[in-house]
């Protein structure tokens, strides 16, 4: 299983995000919105409009995760 290691910072995206989005979408999100590189190795979830969908992205060294 592909997991982030002990004490990975999480980030939490406020709002609802277009659950359409992908990689590409997701890591500028992470980038303008949150103000941190995608790449830094921290966890960052969205989540839908309703609430009942959270999509998470996650750099492992080698490629992002989705």
């Amino acid at each position: 299983m592909i997991g982030p290691g002990t004490g990975v910072r999480v980030y939490l995206a406020c709002g609802a995000t277009d659950m359409r989005k992908g990689i590409a979408g997701l890591s500028a999100l992470a980038q303008e919105v949150l103000r941190q590189k995608p790449t830094s190795g921290a966890v960052f979830a969205f989540r839908g409009r309703k609430g009942d969908r959270l999509k998470l992205l996650y750099w492992d060294g080698q490629g992002f995760c989705l």
